[in-house]
């Protein structure tokens, strides 16, 4: 019997990109990047309208789903460490490069709290591409008459939000299809 491959992929169920998403194991799924609106410059009626907007779209698209993160990795584990080492160090310099650290930290991270990113997402468990396409051009329509900026992700983008999400990438930089290939070189003589 051939042993079964442990990867990251396998574990959380990741197969492959396709040309509307992603696939996993259980579903194909398609995401769309919402601009998000500043609803603290929103009068109260406004606000009340957008939720009735968003209200009506999950009632006409029920198997919508909303994701909200981060756009940018949290920076907690960092503060935390550099607050023990601040507990325990003794010499003055590295205590007050400890400070700034800490300090730098707090700014950046406070910088970044309101720096949400919001997605709805669609899973398709076993229709066909046509079928995919379809729904994703209603979704696509039904999003828009409800008053929510949002488009289709791009693979890059779909990367980007996975990285994030598991912590690859501080900043969300481009990932490489496939690990280490930049650090390939590649013979012609082969």
């Amino acid at each position: 019997m051939a042993k079964k491959k442990n990867s990251v992929q396998s574990l959380i169920g990741f197969e492959r990109f396709t040309r509307f998403g992603v696939k996993t194991d259980k579903a194909e799924i398609a995401f769309f990047s919402v601009e998000p609106t500043n609803i603290s410059v929103l009068s109260a009626a406004n606000i009340d309208t957008k939720i009735r907007y968003l209200m009506t779209l999950l009632s006409t698209v029920p198997d919508l789903e909303i994701i909200a993160l981060d756009s940018c990795e949290c920076f907690d584990s960092n503060k935390i460490y550099v607050k023990e080492r601040l507990e325990i160090e003794e010499n003055e310099s590295v205590r007050k490069l400890l400070q700034a650290d800490h300090s730098f930290l707090d700014e950046i991270q406070s910088e970044m709290s309101s720096a949400r990113q919001f997605i709805f997402a669609i899973r398709f468990r076993r229709e066909k591409d046509e079928q995919i396409f379809n729904v994703i051009n209603r979704v696509d329509k039904a999003i828009t008459e409800h008053g929510f900026a949002a488009r289709r992700m791009t693979k890059p983008e779909i990367k980007r939000m996975l990285a994030l999400y598991f912590g690859t990438s501080i900043s969300g930089d481009e990932i490489s299809d496939i690990e280490g290939e930049e650090y390939m070189e590649v013979s012609e003589n082969v």
